[in-house]
């Protein structure tokens, strides 16, 4: 058999499979530093990385034909080494726990329970209903003393001094001097 011929004698066919070999060895000493960083970003394993590494230019061999730019080769065969890692975990698959044979308790408190908001809510509830009804009517529901009057069945002035003597004892309770309000003869 001549030198330069395959074996089936075509001279040409030794030429192509020799320009194929350059192109792919080209493509393995621009690419193989830039995939191997990125194939241990996705995975952070050495030897994994290496082998995700092999597998990508293995696969890349195999369709090299289909590459027809040369300037697209760097994301293709990122392309190939991200579809290769997944398929590491198509394969294996991943240990899951049933949720309902789990038993969870939360003892936190919620978030309602936290803060400043708490604290005041808290606070409010703690007031006498005679004090809490007119301060929250008024302050949360945004009533005036009229409206809070006509709903409690109570003059405006009753409304008025209910609301005031809430504040206080609200002022009261959230500075921690509870008994002062009583001191001050609030009831």
């Amino acid at each position: 058999m001549r030198e330069g011929a395959s074996q089936d004698g075509n001279p040409r066919s030794v030429g192509v499979a020799g320009n194929r070999q350059q192109q792919f060895e080209a493509l393995v000493r621009a690419h193989s530093g830039e995939l191997y960083r990125y194939a241990y970003w996705l995975c952070g394993q050495d030897a994994l990385a290496q082998d995700l590494v092999q597998e990508t230019f293995l696969r890349a061999w195999r369709s090299l034909d289909a590459l027809r730019d040369d300037i697209a080769a760097k994301a293709w065969l990122a392309t190939i080494l991200r579809r290769e890692h997944a398929r590491l975990y198509e394969r294996k698959p991943m240990p899951t726990t049933d949720i309902t044979d789990l038993e969870l308790s939360d003892d936190s408190p919620g978030p309602e329970h936290r803060g400043e908001d708490a604290v005041l809510r808290a606070a409010i509830a703690r007031l006498e209903p005679k004090y809490r009804e007119p301060l929250v009517l008024q302050v949360l529901g945004g009533f005036s003393c009229a409206e809070v009057a006509a709903q409690l069945g109570i003059s405006e002035s009753a409304v008025m001094t209910q609301v005031f003597r809430a504040r206080q004892k609200l002022r009261a309770l959230l500075d921690g001097k509870e008994p002062e309000a009583e001191l001050h003869g609030l009831p």
